[in-house]
């Protein structure tokens, strides 16, 4: 029996859960619970609240899913992201 092929949907995230995992928003307006990828677990992409991001679902179990992108992340309107980074703090090495 040949393997069928995901569904793909866009989606939005709406809260970050431990382990990598995410509710999320998808374009219908279903919620559904979504984990990272392994090749995004391998390059450190970081996905946070608000995030638009593309999901992989199996024909089978509809409840799930995968996040395999994540499109562009919410700025401010001064072209800085919302949301706190690690600034480096003390000298500055030369």
């Amino acid at each position: 029996m040949a393997k069928e092929e995901p569904i793909t949907v866009k989606a939005v995230v709406r809260e970050a859960l431990p382990n990598a995992m995410f509710k999320v928003v998808l374009e219908n307006g279903h919620e559904v619970l979504a984990h990272i990828s392994g090749r995004m677990r391998k390059h450190y992409i970081r996905i946070t609240p608000g995030d638009t991001v593309t999901v992989e679902m199996s024909p089978y179990d509809l409840t799930r899913c995968r996040v395999v992108y994540r499109g562009e992340r919410r700025t401010d309107g001064g072209g800085r992201r919302t949301g706190s980074r690690k600034r480096r703090r003390g000298p500055r090495r030369r």
